[in-house]
């Protein structure tokens, strides 16, 4: 974990996502995909029309996948949120690489997306690997900050074990919890989505089929975004 770089924007992602007629392109897409969606249409098939009709690349789908959602889906999530004020004295489960990384996304200046449900997503991917970049302590350091802000009773973190690395970034986050007194737990699993799923805790994710199935969510990089100055990089459907 020595070669530190920034996380997630490629060479190619300002022409894909930086310029207003772009913009409107995807917007229009997702606009389609939350159509079919709602009406009962499958995700796989709907994304390779709506792409076609668009002529998205692969990126510009991920990216439209990502902020896609049905009806019932964005009511459903949105009615299990939990609010910030709500949080002290509660138990929160992390989903580990997806909150690290998307937040170093953001604070690498990456491109992110808004979704219908109102979470933010981005286009990193883990592929095996986790690789730190220049803001994971940033990052790690702003979730010490909220957890304390918020009076959070407990957080569990949860990495996916057969991905490289993890070892070492359960360690750091040990560390942390260690130097600043804090009531976390670091555990290397092999479905964390499953646990989440299960979990009594709230689930603090962006991941479409956690928030679909765990009782209750928190929308951090929401939180996280209303604390900085206003990132161009941030694309929403407003």
């Amino acid at each position: 974990m020595t070669n530190l770089k920034n996380r997630g924007k490629e060479a190619s992602d300002d022409a894909l996502f930086g310029n207003v007629k772009m913009q409107f392109k995807l917007k229009e897409a997702v606009t389609d995909m939350h159509y079919f969606l709602s009406r009962g249409y499958g995700e796989k098939a709907t994304l390779v029309l709506v792409g076609n009709r668009y002529r998205l690349n692969a990126r510009q789908q991920q990216a439209v996948r990502g902020m896609s959602a049905s009806q019932q889906q964005i009511e459903d999530r949105k009615a299990k949120e939990i609010e910030s004020q709500d949080l002290e004295g509660k138990e929160i489960c992390f989903d580990g690489f997806n909150v690290l990384i998307l937040l170093e996304s953001i604070l690498s200046n990456a491109y992110v997306f808004k979704g219908q449900d109102g979470f933010i997503r981005d286009l990193s991917s883990v592929y095996g690997t986790y690789k730190k970049v220049k803001q994971t302590s940033e990052a790690i350091e702003l979730i010490t900050d909220f957890f304390r802000k918020e009076k959070i009773k407990k957080a569990l973190w949860l990495f996916d074990k057969p991905v490289s690395n993890s070892g070492r970034l359960k360690q750091m986050i040990e560390e942390t919890a260690s130097t600043h007194h804090l009531n976390w737990e670091v555990q290397l699993v092999n479905n964390p989505d499953k646990l989440m799923a299960e979990s009594d805790s709230i689930a603090v994710t962006s991941d479409a089929w956690i928030l679909d199935h765990a009782s209750s969510n928190f929308n951090l990089m929401e939180y996280m975004l209303s604390q900085m100055s206003e990132k161009e990089t941030v694309i929403s459907l407003e």
